[in-house]
């Protein structure tokens, strides 16, 4: 009995983007007249800037023109798929292809393209995300452009690029900022674009086995869910929460009860903290008849008022001792204050969670209450394109994490860049490995646990992300 012929192996596809002037036409054009012996097809956006040397292509047939270093390149005006199909009736002049993404300010729907068509998907692949930029600019625009950000979000491969312009400790602090955008991507620092080519084309970080090759002390090192943290010795008795009216929306805080006040204290409160905010919050109107009370969950208050004056929350405290209080917000930004019959309460040990430059080895820094003469540290909020990583040990249930992954896609996808994770399920003896775009998930069994611990780890990279929810989403599929 005859066997079937084995298909040939999918021809790996590499997308390219960056800024202009990042030096992304530079590595095309090495890619196109290099002598790195491999046969790699180009593809040019029609905004791209590459500027075909015409002395050094052999052949030309429509679009399609042939480099005498045996790659080919060609330009996109619109439908891509043509494009690749074109390409696809000579597959056998090359190996590769690379697709420059100059006006795409989302390569979400490219990627998918590969996944989502069946002819596409039976001899391309995705193979990695490369992303140029430039060291030198790349902090003056990152803040104020969008498109700059997600092209970040996105990459499997960063090049930071004219290295050669900026101090070493310059380079770092973009390294630092690319990192809260993109804990996963690889970071290669270049000068003129000069890299291996093996570095950027055929590394497989669309391979699932490889979904989460990546140091997984990047996964703790995220931002904390909340920027400020105080503690308290209290009586009994009633107090009021006061906030700006209009400065936020609203604010998620934890109020809870905590036995030390003093400064090792608060990093014990720093842990509960943690713990609490990866629950499911509950909404507090300003105002109401029940007052504020330590809990277990956090509290979401509503701080929007009528954008004048106070929001002033009540609160109880049941008995005499130590309370934590941490915030999503620091006080300076909301103007809160504690106070009892109309006198304030200084706290006696407060810190800043966020990483800035003044940060002692804990990460931290020490900030104080407003009226007290210090000044707070300033908080980078996690609106616009950020990474999410959740590290959770023990294992999840399956019919709770299938619901709460779908779900998500639904609601969310749209602002989901990037997602990868490596997740423990009950009854299973491989790992459950899965990463995906926007809508499109991927994922199946990867290796078997053996004597690993099991845990689950999960690394989301998109716009707004709503990092309480989705730690409790996980922790609530937890068996």
């Amino acid at each position: 009995m005859s066997q079937a012929p084995v298909p040939p192996p999918a021809i790996p596809v590499t997308l390219i983007t960056g800024f202009l002037g990042s030096g992304k036409t530079t590595l095309l054009n090495r890619i196109l007249t290099e002598n790195h012996g491999k046969k790699i097809a180009v593809i040019e956006n029609e905004y791209g800037e590459i500027g075909i040397d015409h002395d050094l292509v052999v052949q030309s047939d429509e679009e399609v023109f042939e480099m005498n270093n045996g790659c080919l390149c060609c330009t996109v005006r619109g439908d891509l798929i043509r494009v690749l199909g074109t390409l696809l009736k000579r597959k056998q002049k090359f190996d590769s292809v690379l697709i420059e993404t100059t006006g795409l300010a989302d390569p979400g729907p490219v990627i998918q393209t590969f996944f989502m068509d069946d002819e596409m998907k039976s001899q391309l692949r995705v193979d990695a995300v490369v992303t140029v930029v430039d060291a030198k600019h790349l902090l003056l625009h990152i803040d104020s452009s969008e498109e700059c950000r997600k092209q970040i979000a996105f990459a499997d491969i960063v090049l930071l690029n004219k290295i050669d312009l900026v101090t070493p400790a310059e380079a770092d602090e973009v390294e630092k900022r690319i990192r809260l955008i993109n804990r996963l991507a690889v970071i290669h620092r270049t000068q003129n674009s000069d890299i291996a080519i093996d570095k950027v084309i055929g590394v497989g970080a669309f391979d699932l086995d490889k979904a989460l090759d990546v140091d997984p002390r990047l996964l703790p090192e995220e931002k904390a869910p909340f920027t400020w943290g105080g503690l308290w010795r209290l009586d009994s008795g009633e107090y009021t929460l006061h906030f700006k009216a209009g400065t936020k929306a609203a604010q998620t805080v934890a109020l809870f009860p905590n036995a030390h006040v003093s400064h090792k204290g608060l990093h014990i409160a720093e842990h509960t903290a943690e713990e609490i905010f990866g629950k499911a919050s509950r909404n507090v109107a300003p105002g109401g008849k029940a007052p504020i009370t330590p809990a277990e969950v956090p509290l979401r208050l509503d701080l929007s008022g009528d954008g004048e004056g106070e929001v002033v929350f009540s609160v109880k405290i049941p008995d005499m001792g130590g309370y934590a209080l941490f915030t999503e917000f620091t006080p300076d930004e909301t103007g809160f204050r504690l106070e009892k019959k109309g006198k304030v309460i200084p706290h006696s040990e407060g810190h800043g969670f966020g990483g800035g430059a003044d940060c002692d080895e804990h990460g931290h820094s020490h900030t104080h209450a407003p009226g007290t003469g210090h000044g707070e540290m300033g908080h980078e909020h996690e609106e616009g394109v950020s990474s999410v990583g959740i590290d959770l040990p023990g294992e999840l249930k399956l019919e709770p994490f299938e619901k709460w992954i779908g779900d998500l896609l639904k609601n969310k996808g749209a602002d989901l860049y990037r997602f990868k994770g490596i997740v423990a399920l009950v009854g299973q003896e491989k790992e459950f490995v899965f990463q995906g775009v926007h809508m499109l998930l991927d994922g199946r069994p990867g290796r078997p646990w053996g004597d690993k611990e099991r845990r689950s780890r999960l690394v989301f990279i998109g716009k707004n992300l709503d990092r309480a929810a989705l730690n409790a989403g996980v922790r609530a599929c937890a068996a």
